[in-house]
């Protein structure tokens, strides 16, 4: 088996990503490639898990790179879970946002007990406006 590697310059295409939410189970736009491309392209951060050329893991981050980062993906593939490799993209996102930004992320239901577990607290003080699209 080949291991995993990270990387911040190994850039998906969005078929390899379209693939990946559906492999983690994330709802996203995986259907609408243009948008999934735009997606990629105004992230200031993506951190990526590949294992050979398969993409296994990905966190898409929107940052100024000190003071604040929204961490609005963190996808690993359904048969790549529970070996670490979300932890690291966290690990690896936070080193490269840096000390002075915090980390924010929206949590699908299905996760709210895996960020504590990975060092996160939770948060009552925020506020959405929806999507419409």
């Amino acid at each position: 088996m080949l291991p995993i590697t990270y990387s911040q310059d190994h850039r998906p295409t969005p078929t390899q990503v379209a693939d990946l939410y559906r492999s983690a189970g994330l709802v996203r736009p995986v259907d609408d490639l243009a948008r999934l491309s735009q997606m990629l392209e105004r992230a200031s951060l993506l951190v990526t898990a590949w294992q050979g050329e398969q993409l296994v893991g990905l966190a898409r981050t929107l940052t100024d790179f000190c003071y604040c980062a929204y961490l609005s993906d963190l996808a690993v593939r359904g048969e790549h879970q529970r070996q670490g490799i979300g932890r690291r993209l966290l690990a690896l996102t936070k080193e490269a946002v840096g000390e002075q930004s915090m980390l924010l992320l929206l949590s699908v239901p299905a996760a709210m007990t895996y960020y504590p577990a990975a060092g996160m607290t939770a948060v009552d003080n925020g506020f959405l406006l929806k999507r419409t699209t």
